[in-house]
């Protein structure tokens, strides 16, 4: 019924949606949105989980963006906006090219993207610690081991871009992000979990989050790693937030999330990106055209090929559930994607300089 309702007031949305948006992005093509969603269901996200702990170990994100919805009424009309804009920006610099077995939002296919005029785009961070042992109290090696990878995996200057099969092999992407720390803050707190419901964030909130990427390190409990919240939502609540366990590449760090990753599937998600499979089997997508379909998250390390909805699935890429150590691409379609948000008009256009 939710999902019923959410899809009547999205093509109502469609009649209004973008009139006074300031955007220079030209909308000389006729945007499709009739496949948008937001709404996932969560029981369907851990179907391919083996057993209890793969359906514990996962993100967060789409089960906090369901509670938002919930709780916020006027958030479903900005994500829809951030959208609409993010598909003027892909219609405008072309489509990717599709690997022959994709699926996305605007079909697959099409000519490669053109360049944007955006250039590297640096992203400066607030790391917020908040510990209630020492263990908590991750050190300024971890948090930088943590940095680096970022940079590493969004420049696509990772040493494992090389295990990218053949097949994905010329759609692995530079996204042309760099990352630099620029603050950290530490607090004691006694509290020893602290969910999923932002709790942490009004504790601690977000500093400059209109110009800064806000990450909380904080035990999140459940064998959580890591939530984020979507472009669009409510700046006092924006950023990621990761158990510090799952965070960096030394110190306090768990295997076999140990590598940074769970932080690079976080930030993908900040950056407007959704889970691979698409969060609703091979009937819905990742609005990304160069993605194949699949129909739930990858676990552990799959053979290559595994092969989901006719498809070999892009089990590598950063935005499945797989452990750290085989993850290790985005594709170009999802570089486009998470450029958008920073164009002329788009959600986080504010971060530039």
């Amino acid at each position: 019924m939710k999902k019923l309702f959410f899809s009547m007031a999205a093509l109502a949305l469609m009649l209004t949606a973008c009139d006074d948006d300031k955007t220079e992005i030209s909308t000389e093509q006729e945007i499709d949105m009739s496949d948008f969603y937001l709404y996932t269901d969560s029981s369907e996200l851990t179907a391919k989980a083996s057993n209890v702990k793969d359906e514990l170990k996962n993100c967060y994100s789409m089960n906090v963006l369901n509670r938002q919805l919930d709780e916020n009424p006027g958030l479903a009309k900005k994500m829809y906006d951030v959208e609409y804009h993010t598909r003027q920006f892909i219609a405008a610099k072309g489509k990717p090219s599709n690997p022959g077995n994709g699926n996305g939002g605007n079909d697959g296919g099409g000519e490669d993207p053109t360049p944007d005029n955006l250039g590297i785009i640096n992203i400066p961070v607030n790391v917020i610690v908040v510990y209630s042992n020492a263990d908590e109290n991750i050190s300024n090696a971890q948090i930088s081991s943590q940095i680096a990878v970022l940079n590493d995996d969004f420049r696509k200057a990772n040493n494992d871009v090389n295990e990218v099969p053949t097949e994905f092999e010329g759609l692995a992407a530079d996204s042309e992000f760099s990352f630099t720390l620029a603050n950290t803050y530490r607090y004691a707190d006694s509290r020893t979990s602290w969910g999923t419901n932002n709790a942490v964030k009004s504790a601690y909130p977000p500093v400059s989050p209109e110009t800064h990427l806000n990450i909380w390190v904080c035990n999140i409990g459940g064998g959580i790693l890591g939530y984020a919240q979507f472009p669009g939502g409510n700046l006092a609540t924006d950023g990621v937030v990761c158990s510090p366990q799952f965070f960096g590449t030394t110190g306090y760090v768990q295997a076999p999330f140990d590598k940074g990753r769970t932080m690079t599937h976080e930030v993908g998600h900040y950056l407007n990106l959704r889970h691979i499979w698409g969060d609703g089997r091979c009937k819905q997508d990742d609005f990304v055209s160069d993605t194949p379909s699949s129909d739930g998250p990858n676990y552990g390390c799959p053979s290559y090929p595994t092969v989901n909805c006719r498809t070999n699935d892009m089990t590598m890429n950063y935005m499945d559930y797989v452990d750290d150590a085989c993850m290790y691409m985005f594709s170009e379609g999802q570089k486009v994607r998470m450029r958008a948000i920073f164009a002329p008009g788009g959600a986080r256009e504010s971060m530039l300089p």
